[in-house]
């Protein structure tokens, strides 16, 4: 009456449930008591299109060569994440060799966007005032961004994180009284963190894990935020860490509780993707010229 369905882990079980009930096909997840490994039991006059099913979700799903799952973790990693940490790197070498006057022109100052100069919210993002600021955003910014990336998809990942980083600013203009000046692109460090974060809120709405385990998720978010967000330097913007952390969460809210397919469209990423480009190019284009 019944046929079974073995997987590689309980992830990959829960995930292949997932799509054999989008098509209508009741299934239970098991785990072999002789083994450590977990299966799917579905009726036997489904087992043929379940199976169709699982391969037709397979191919549509598998992973170019720069998405690697983390070993033990069931963590995509998308080292993409890489482009747009070359291009802080890119721009801390033009402003450190003198071929660009790019920290007045784009770093935030609450008094010009005040007046006009809205661009700086996000050109600052891009924007280190020495070489330990950047390696540290850029060090931790791979790890970070490359796992929200992974988990949300690159174009959303991407453009999450940037405006998470903005939001940093706008907290910054909105709240600071008088004369604010930073840049940094811990910001949008941050807010990869939140997007994390807030990934264990899908797990919710699967219905396999306890409560409990989306809280964990949370506030182990949170103490991150503390650990690499917080410091006894006096020129690191706390405000702009806690901004950028908590619009990461709530977009990443947003997402684990939004559509399931929305990270894995292609066609969303590269809109998302096109969106970033946009203000990150034109941002700076307002600034230069």
């Amino acid at each position: 009456m019944f046929a079974t369905i073995p997987t590689r882990s309980e992830q990959q079980a829960m995930d292949w449930s997932l799509v054999l009930v989008s098509q209508g096909i009741e299934a239970t997840i098991e785990r072999r008591p002789d083994e450590k490994s977990w299966q799917l039991v579905v009726n036997a006059p489904d087992y043929s299109r379940a199976l169709q099913a699982i391969r037709q979700y397979r191919a549509e799903n598998q992973r170019p060569s720069w998405c690697r799952e983390l070993p033990w973790t069931g963590l995509l990693f998308d080292w993409r994440s890489l482009l747009p940490l070359l291009v802080l790197v890119f721009l801390f070498v033009m402003e450190a060799t003198g071929r660009g006057n790019l920290s007045d022109l784009g770093r935030m100052d609450n008094q010009a966007v005040h007046a006009g100069q809205w661009w700086r919210l996000f050109t600052a993002v891009m924007l280190h005032h020495d070489l330990p600021h950047l390696v540290a955003n850029v060090t931790t910014g791979l790890l970070l961004l490359g796992l929200a990336m992974g988990a949300v998809g690159p174009g959303i990942g991407l453009l999450a994180s940037f405006l998470a980083g903005a939001s940093g600013n706008l907290a910054g203009f909105l709240l600071y009284s008088g004369t604010h000046r930073g840049l940094g692109a811990s910001g949008m460090v941050m807010g990869a963190l939140g997007l994390l974060a807030a990934q264990w809120l899908a797990l919710l709405r699967r219905g396999l894990t306890p409560r409990q385990l989306a809280v964990r998720g949370v506030l182990s978010g949170a103490l991150l935020l503390v650990l690499l967000g917080f410091s006894p330097e006096s020129n690191v913007d706390v405000l702009a860490h806690v901004a950028g952390f908590v619009t990461g969460l709530a977009l990443g809210a947003a997402l684990a509780l939004g559509p399931e397919r929305l990270p894995r469209s292609a066609t969303v990423n590269g809109g998302a993707l096109g969106v970033c480009l946009l203000l990150a190019g034109g941002s700076w284009w307002l600034a230069l010229r």
